[in-house]
């Protein structure tokens, strides 16, 4: 139970975190504020806020985590009318205004707000002491929040909406970048641990003990030429023709160190399969290591899209998974080492990068097509309709969301 979730928190968190870093290293570059860059959720527990105004917090519960952009989303500042403020005054402009009754600034100014605004004017106003004041507000300046969290405040010219199309779509590209440069990563570090990548060669690699292939002789590095009369120049060729046999006993024409031999060798039946017990040659060399973990992502990719092929020609619940299936596959993927915990994370990755692209508006995909339309219209859509899109987005997603969760819930307590 404790160890199928640390695996589970550390396989999320990592894959989420990474996904959420491709926006906020593209946003800075495009010129957008990046307010907030949180790893984890909840209250905080550490913060630290950089030069640039980024707001970097770890956050009690280690699940995900959020980057806060300047204008992307419902990313607004909004202060009631009578809200206490104390404001930190530099040269006559307001840099620093607090709202948290959690941050005692020295020197400050305390002010009861009535009007303010971040954006176009950069001001802010309010009773001082009996007074309507109105102060001049830096273009730099940061907010207190309640929580006690600063934050940049976010003038029209750091804001998701000013940044060019290709800022954008860079932007909303860089999270599933991510995922798939992590995938990619872990894959290849899998090769490395494995010492190679599978050979199509007809010669054995490994020969297991107390197996068939090990009681009529075979070695390692043996090279098969032949089975039952039948050439078999790769791999592929030999396990099929072994397979054929039906556990009928396979004739083996084998070359050993430049001599040429026959070993008869009576397969046996393992789920459905007839194995004699020999594995394939690895390629160990360094650059095939690092071709095939790309290899390996390539085919991750590929049976997800068939996946999805699947599900969109036959929709079922019971072909989706969400958090409860995650947590089911961590917990068989910790029972069986490091190597299966580092393949279900580049799984994950490559998958949750392959669906953010679905061309659904809540989703990085869909944010991809309005910046497309946006190119192609010369302006982008009034944030209303963008807003009702991605409501609508959001409510069939967390729909989904529900159905699929609550479908695994079921499928776990009938099994």
């Amino acid at each position: 139970m404790i160890q199928t979730l640390i695996t589970f928190i550390i396989v999320f968190g990592i894959i989420v975190v990474v996904h959420e870093y491709g926006h906020l290293f593209f946003a800075k570059r495009a010129g957008i504020l990046v307010r907030e860059f949180s790893i984890g959720m909840g209250p905080k527990i550490f913060a630290h806020q950089a030069k640039d105004g980024t707001f970097y917090s770890v956050r009690i519960l280690p699940l995900g985590g959020y980057v806060r952009m300047a204008g992307w989303g419902d990313d607004t500042t909004e202060i009631k009318k009578g809200t206490p403020a104390s404001l930190m005054i530099v040269e006559n402009q307001v840099v620093k205004i607090n709202l948290s009754d959690r941050v005692d600034l020295e020197n400050s100014v305390p002010m009861l707000v009535t009007e303010y605004d971040f954006e176009k004017a950069l001001f802010i106003e309010g009773e001082v002491f009996g007074e309507t004041r109105r102060y001049s507000v830096d273009h730099d300046a940061t907010i207190i929040e309640g929580d006690g969290t600063e934050i940049r405040i976010a003038p029209l010219d750091v804001q998701y909406q000013s940044a060019s199309v290709i800022g954008k779509i860079l932007t909303n590209f860089a999270g599933p970048l991510n995922n798939f440069i992590l995938g990619i990563i872990a894959f290849i570090i899998i090769t490395f641990m494995q010492g190679g990548v599978p050979s199509n060669t007809n010669e054995i690699g490994q020969v297991q003990p107390g197996t068939p292939a090990y009681t009529a002789g075979l070695q390692a590095k043996d090279k098969i030429q032949a089975v039952d009369g039948h050439k078999t120049d790769d791999w592929n060729e030999v396990a099929q023709r072994i397979s054929e046999n039906e556990g009928q006993t396979v004739e083996l024409d084998i070359e050993r160190d430049g001599t040429h031999k026959t070993v008869k060798v009576q397969p046996e039946k393992v789920e459905d399969r007839y194995l004699i017990g020999i594995t394939r040659s690895l390629k160990t060399g360094f650059v095939d290591k690092i071709t095939g973990g790309f290899t390996r992502a390539v085919d991750a990719a590929t049976l997800i899209f068939k996946a999805l092929g699947n599900l969109i020609s036959q929709p079922s619940l019971d072909k989706l998974g969400g958090p409860v299936a995650i947590y089911d596959l961590s917990g068989q993927a910790a029972r069986e080492g490091i190597t299966s915990v580092i393949a279900l994370l580049a799984m994950l990755s490559i998958n949750l990068g392959i669906v953010n692209l679905i061309p659904i508006p809540v989703l990085d995909g869909g944010k991809i097509v309005l910046n497309i339309v946006e190119a192609l219209r010369g302006k982008p859509l009034s944030q209303e309709k963008e807003g009702i899109l991605t409501l609508i987005g959001l409510v069939f997603m967390v729909l989904l969301m529900i159905a699929v969760t609550w479908n695994d819930i079921l499928r776990a307590f009938i099994r």
